[in-house]
């Protein structure tokens, strides 16, 4: 299995990213994805989570600015992010689970991506 992450990059505050996760390995649509950051110091965060039926999760911190999709056709998780702010600056990665709910509580997450840098200037 495996998971590849992209779209990272440095953009002003209130600009917006496109990050994309390209799975193989995987019977992509049976698993539950997500997207966790962890900023320098600090420990990983969930961000948001989509189940296999498109049932969402987003951590309070981001709700209303990022959006998180899926693509079975493609085997490609996204994460979109508009009105970015500093604080939002870490490093992202995206993970898949069978279990919806082990995936938005942090639990025997079996497959992660590789991370993707976010910079976010003020």
């Amino acid at each position: 299995v495996q998971l590849q992450a992209s779209g990272g990059g440095l953009v002003q505050a209130g600009g917006s990213l496109r990050l994309s996760c390209a799975a193989s390995g995987l019977t992509f649509d049976i698993y539950a994805l997500g997207w966790y950051r962890q900023a320098p110091g600090k420990e990983r965060e969930l961000v948001a989570v989509i189940s296999s039926g498109g049932s969402t999760y987003y951590a309070d911190s981001v709700k209303g600015r990022l959006t998180i999709s899926r693509d079975n056709a493609k085997n490609t998780l996204y994460l979109q992010m508009n009105s970015l702010k500093p604080e939002d600056t870490a490093v992202y990665y995206c993970a898949a689970s069978q279990s919806f709910y082990e995936i938005r509580l942090g639990l025997r997450i079996p497959y992660w991506g590789q991370g993707t840098q976010v910079t976010v200037s003020s």
